[in-house]
C-alpha cells in the first residue's frame, strides 16, 4: 500500500492512496485527512485503507484521479520529529580516510544520529533553493522509515513492530558549512537545509521479500545531470538495520507516531556500484590522487533518485530536483 500527500489542503497536505503502479490516486480524507492523522490511528485506519487500495490497484474505483508527481508534497509535509542516522559505516569511514583519520571502533557498535529540522520538508519535484554556491551543496540518497508510537527503551525486536512505512529521501547538505559547525561540538543547523522526500511512502509489509531483517534489498539509482553515478544496493553494507536505528532513537525517550528515522547515505564498500553523494566521489579522489576534483552542485544542476523493483518499476516514485538561486 502506498500513501502520499497532495500539496492542496494546507501545510499538512491532503492524504491520498496511490496505486501500486503509480498511475492513479484517490483522496481518503473521510478516513484520515492527513498522513499524521493516519499514522496516529494506524491500527484503526489500516484495514479500511487496505480495502480501498486493493480496489484502486484492480481499477475498480471510477472516481480516482491521475497520479501527477508535480502535485505531490512529501508524504509527511512536516513532522513532529526527524532523526537521521548513519547506518552505512562505510560512508563514515570514507569521510575519515579522506583526511587521514580512522573511525573509532565504537562507530561499528553504536549508530550515529542527529535531529534535523522537520517543520518544512520539500516535495519530490520542488526546487532546491540555494543562496551561495560556495556553501558546497550536495545531495545524499537515503531511505527512511515512519513509525507509530514507540515506547521508551524498546528492544530491536520490539522496535521492528513499530516500523510502518518506508520512503526515499534526499538529505540535502551544505558541505562547506558543516565543518565549522562540528568544531563547536553541538551538531548541524546551517549545514542541513530542508530535506526532500519521495512522492509516496510504502507500507513495509507490502514490500514482500524485498524487506527483510529491517533492510530493503533493492537498488537505489542516482542520476546527476542525467549521468548515472550510483546504483547502490540498499541492503549491502548496512551496518545497522532500521530496527536498530529505532531502538537507538528510543533509548531514553518515547517516539511519537509520525517520527521519521533516516538511514544516512546509502553506501556500498565495493565502489563498483557508484556513489550516493558528491562527497564520496570527492573522498575517493582524495584517497587516490590527493585532490578532490568533482565540484559540488551549482545552479541549474539536476539530481534524480529512484528505487526500482526487479521489474524496473519505481517503488517510491522519483525524486527529481533542480538547484535554483534563492
Amino acid at each position: 500500500m502506498k500513501l502520499g500527500s497532495l500539496k492542496e489542503g494546507g501545510r499538512d497536505g491532503t492524504l491520498v492512496l496511490v496505486s501500486n503502479d503509480l498511475k492513479r490516486i484517490i483522496p481518503i480524507e473521510t478516513i484520515a485527512p492527513t498522513f499524521q492523522k493516519a499514522i496516529e490511528n494506524w491500527a484503526i485506519v489500516e484495514p479500511q485503507l487496505m480495502d480501498i487500495s486493493v480496489k484502486l490497484d484492480d481499477g475498480d474505483i471510477a472516481e480516482c484521479r491521475p497520479y501527477d508527481p508535480k502535485l505531490m508534497a512529501a508524504p509527511l509535509p512536516r513532522a513532529y520529529q526527524w532523526l537521521d542516522g548513519s547506518a552505512y559505516v562505510n560512508h563514515v569511514d570514507l569521510v575519515r580516510r579522506a583526511r587521514g583519520a580512522k573511525i573509532p571502533n565504537s562507530f561499528w557498535e553504536d549508530p550515529l544520529m542527529y535531529q534535523g529540522g522537520s517543520d518544512n520538508f520539500l516535495g519530490p519535484m520542488d526546487p532546491i533553493f540555494l543562496k551561495d554556491e560556495g556553501w558546497g551543496l550536495d545531495f545524499e540518497a537515503e531511505l527512511a522509515v515512519i513509525v507509530d508510537d514507540v515506547p521508551l527503551g524498546v528492544s530491536d525486536e520490539e522496535a521492528a513492530e513499530h516500523i510502518k512505512f518506508l520512503m526515499l529521501l534526499n538529505d540535502i547538505s551544505l558541505r562547506n558549512l558543516i565543518p565549522s559547525e562540528l568544531e563547536k561540538g553541538f551538531g548541524f543547523v546551517h549545514g542541513k537545509p530542508p530535506t526532500s522526500f519521495s512522492p509516496v511512502a510504502v507500507t513495509v509489509n507490502s514490500l514482500g521479500e524485498n524487506w527483510r531483517d529491517g533492510k530493503l534489498n533493492l537498488p537505489l539509482f542516482v542520476h546527476f545531470n542525467k549521468k548515472k553515478v550510483g546504483w547502490v544496493n540498499a541492503e549491502i553494507d548496512m551496518t545497522f538495520d532500521f530496527s536498530r536505528l529505532v531502538s537507538h532513537a528510543a533509548k531514553t525517550r518515547p517516539l511519537g507516531a509520525g517520527t521519521i528515522i533516516g538511514s544516512g547515505t546509502v553506501s556500498n564498500a565495493d565502489q563498483q556500484h557508484g556513489y550516493s553523494c558528491i562527497a564520496e566521489m570527492r573522498m575517493i579522489e582524495m584517497i587516490e590522487t590527493g585532490e578532490a576534483t568533482t565540484p559540488f552542485m551549482k545552479f541549474e544542476d539536476r539530481i534524480e533518485l529512484d528505487v526500482q523493483d526487479s521489474k524496473g518499476q519505481s517503488v517510491f516514485g522519483v525524486i527529481d530536483q533542480i538547484v535554483k538561486p534563492y
